[in-house]
């Protein structure tokens, strides 16, 4: 169990920017170096809080806004159009101490999804909300809204065109089958862990599909006598495994430890059912693990006494 005693060796923050195909070859240099910039930025600023005695569900709220407002991750202002020209994000958040959780799905012109999550969270009884009924909750809330302007990103439209010509609806947002998802975990000093993830959807997206990353236990969840986890990939997978759940519950009832869940969830249960795609995840003692079971992962990480990282292929 964990203990108020503050201890920062235990401080610990990981984040991910989508997993899947991601090939150098496909890559500009140019590009390369944006995408680590940005996980840089979103890395610094929520350890930021961590190192200055802040808890962890601020710090993983702060990392994925930043996330949010770079048009380089398919969350928030970088979210892919669905067929109709529009946006639909989704995002939750939950917080290891007493298993609060927020999460919202379908949801258009909020600036920073993973902020009404948290708002959802706090000041209602409500867990999940949708659609239209959402925004107005969010509006209630006093989240920020953005005109549709804000979100149009040129590469992301381009993408909708060619998904149009060819018929397809797409998970990928950037070169190579990238599976689009942001998400950070976070331990603090006092050993409370927590949660968040943010996507923007599917390229071309027609029928309202739903996926892991809205649903507690599948794409996101934390609970301080376990660990912290946010998932990116195939979301359809990742939901029918429950795949965020399932690593505590490995930790839980079979004592696995963190690495041994994570590995056990991706590279065995995910494998098996088809699932391509990664997660990260924290437990209370600031151990970390970055699994993935595809060619790369945008992900950074940090943990007290270790310098910051930044990576995205396998190697």
């Amino acid at each position: 169990m964990n203990s108020e005693t503050k201890d920062e060796s235990r401080l610990a923050l990981v984040i991910h920017g989508g997993a899947g195909t991601i090939r150098r070859e496909e890559m500009s240099l140019a590009r390369e170096t944006a995408y680590k910039d940005g996980l840089q930025e979103a890395l610094g600023r929520g350890w930021e809080i961590l190192k200055g005695g802040g808890a962890a569900l601020d710090a993983v709220e702060e990392a994925v806004r930043v996330m949010e407002d770079n048009p380089l991750f398919n969350a928030g202002r970088g979210s892919v159009f669905t067929h109709d020209g529009k946006h639909e994000m989704d995002a939750a958040i939950m917080s290891g101490e007493g298993l609060r959780a927020g999460a919202v799905t379908a949801v258009s012109l909020i600036k920073n999804p993973v902020t009404f999550a948290r708002r959802l969270m706090e000041k209602t009884p409500q867990v999940l909300v949708c659609g239209r009924g959402a925004e107005e909750i969010a509006r209630e809330l006093g989240c920020e809204f953005a005109p549709p302007e804000y979100f149009h990103d040129a590469f992301r439209y381009e993408q909708l065109l060619e998904a149009r010509r060819e018929q397809e609806v797409r998970l990928d947002h950037s070169p190579g089958k990238t599976l689009g998802t942001v998400g950070a975990v976070a331990c603090d000093a006092r050993g409370h862990l927590a949660a968040a993830t943010s996507t923007g959807g599917m390229t071309n997206k027609r029928f309202g599909r739903v996926g892991d990353t809205a649903i507690i236990g599948a794409g996101t969840y934390a609970d301080d006598r376990t660990c912290a986890v946010s998932c990116t990939g195939y979301g359809e997978f990742f939901i029918r495994a429950v795949a965020a759940y399932d690593v505590a519950c490995l930790m839980k009832y079979k004592g696995l430890s963190l690495q041994d869940a994570c590995e056990m969830v991706v590279n065995v249960t995910l494998r098996e059912m088809g699932g391509d795609g990664g997660l990260i995840a924290v437990d209370g003692m600031g151990h970390i693990a970055l699994p993935f079971n595809c060619e790369g992962m945008y992900r950074a990480w940090i943990t007290q006494g270790q310098t910051a990282r930044v990576a995205i292929y396998r190697d």
